[in-house]
Parts: C-alpha cells; sequence; structure tokens
C-alpha cells in the first residue's frame, strides 16, 4: 500500500500569522493531505486569511465548537454574550463573506477515513465538545469508541494517549510533546493523537504546534515552529480584540 503522509493542524483560532510559519516549515517536510482538526476560527483576527488559505490547501475540515457557535451566530440561535468568545465570533462574522460561513456549514462533526483507518474529531473520538486531556477521559472515551486510530483537537496541547490490546481501562499511557517529538505506533496499540494548536497552544511553549503522521510506517511526529508573535498581538489590538487574546500568545496559556 502506499503511505499517505498526513497533515495535521488544529486549533488556528484565527491566527493567519502562525498559520504561515507553520506551513512554511511544514512544506520542508512533505505531505500528501491536510486534516484540520476544527476551531479555524475563534479568537483571533484573520478569519478570511485563515479560512482562504484551508480552502487553497484542499484541506478536510472538521467542525470545532468555535466554528459552530460562530454559526449559531450566524443564524439567530445563539444569545450574544459580553464574553472573550462572544465578541471575538461577532467580530469574524462582520468579516466573513456568505461563501466563507457557507464553507464551514459543510464542514462535518467528525469524519472517518477507511483508506487511513482513522477517525478525525475535534473532542475525542465520540464528542466535539468534550476533552481527551488526561488519562481519565482517554479511558472514557477508549471505552466508547472501539477503532483504532483517532486524531483530535480542542485541548491545544500535543498529546498522545494509548493503551494496550488489553481491557478497556488498562494500560493506558499518555505523552506529551511540549518541545515537540516523535511517536511510532505499535502494532497493538490504540491510540488518539492531538497534534496541539497552530494559532493559540496552551502547554506553556508559545511556539505554533503541528504534527505529520505517515500512514505506512504509523510514525507520528509533532514540530514546534516559532513565529512572529508580537506581530498577531498587534494584528489582534488593531482589530479592537480583547486584549487577554493578544496577551496569552506569548505565554502559551
Amino acid at each position: 500500500m502506499r503511505g499517505v503522509r498526513l497533515l495535521l493542524l488544529s486549533d488556528i483560532h484565527a491566527n493567519h500569522t502562525a498559520l504561515q510559519a507553520v506551513l512554511r516549515d511544514a512544506d520542508t517536510r512533505k505531505y500528501d493531505q491536510v486534516i484540520h482538526l476544527g476551531d479555524a476560527l475563534g479568537y483571533g483576527p484573520h478569519p478570511r486569511e485563515v479560512l482562504d488559505t484551508l480552502r487553497d490547501l484542499d484541506a478536510v475540515c472538521i467542525m470545532g465548537n468555535h466554528d459552530q457557535m460562530l454559526l449559531e451566530y450566524a443564524d439567530g440561535t445563539r444569545a450574544p454574550k459580553d464574553s472573550v468568545v462572544s465578541l471575538a465570533l461577532k467580530y469574524q462574522l462582520e468579516r466573513m463573506s456568505e461563501r466563507d460561513v457557507a464553507w464551514v456549514r459543510l464542514w462535518r462533526d467528525g469524519v472517518d477515513d477507511p483508506d487511513i483507518g482513522a477517525r478525525y474529531r475535534h473532542g475525542t473520538p465520540t464528542s466535539l465538545d468534550e476533552y481527551t486531556d488526561s488519562v481519565t477521559a482517554a479511558r472514557e472515551a477508549f471505552a466508547q469508541w472501539h477503532g483504532r486510530l483517532a486524531f483530535v483537537g480542542h485541548t491545544h496541547v500535543p498529546a498522545v494517549y494509548a493503551t494496550l490490546n488489553a481491557p478497556v481501562g488498562e494500560w493506558i499511557k499518555m505523552q506529551l510533546f511540549q518541545d515537540g517529538g516523535s511517536y511510532l505506533v505499535p502494532p497493538s496499540t490504540r491510540v488518539i493523537l492531538n497534534p496541539g494548536s497552530v494559532g493559540q497552544p496552551r502547554d506553556g511553549n508559545p511556539k505554533a504546534s503541528y504534527a505529520v503522521f505517515d500512514s505506512v510506517r504509523m510514525h507520528y511526529e509533532v514540530f514546534r515552529v516559532p513565529y512572529d508573535i508580537e506581530r498577531a498581538q498587534e494584528a489582534a489590538l488593531e482589530a479592537g480584540l480583547p486584549q487577554v487574546l493578544a496577551a496569552r500568545l506569548a505565554v502559551g496559556k
């Protein structure tokens, strides 16, 4: 079988500055298909630029919770709030075209890829909103989902959760990738893999995070990429977005 190299992106959160840096880095590593695991929108100042880039990449885009909230604001089904999340989404909606919104509506809440044997979803293999953020959460996810390979986002923390071929609840291990790193998926292991966040990392490392997965070698590698954080902060402040959204980029929280 010919191998496929997946470029795995998640949680760009309308930070086009970080996305550009990630794509420059990824171009040196070769990939066949781009998967975006949700939350292209929310928080940041560049919704149109990020959507244009994902379209140009012909990316498979999964629905995230912020993407879903934006559609609810567009439809008038979500009550406006004076929150950081709400303010950013309303700012973005005002700047997006009808074509942009129509494209986001096409994104699915989870995709099964028979060629790779993988599930792509935002939160856990069985949920858009829940977090795969601990061994306990992973144990619940493995109990509810019986596949072998899942890719998720949502936590903004790059990680691998693995369970050996044993009764569910035993031998679940977690590995974090604060400085990048690689993981070779063992033959008898079920895994949930998270590439971290392109646009708003939350593991204490402000560098953008993404991953590449080689489907033949079953090799997963996370990369951390420096980008012009000051430029991204200036863009957020110039857009009139809440100051906290700019400040947090520098600390990776």
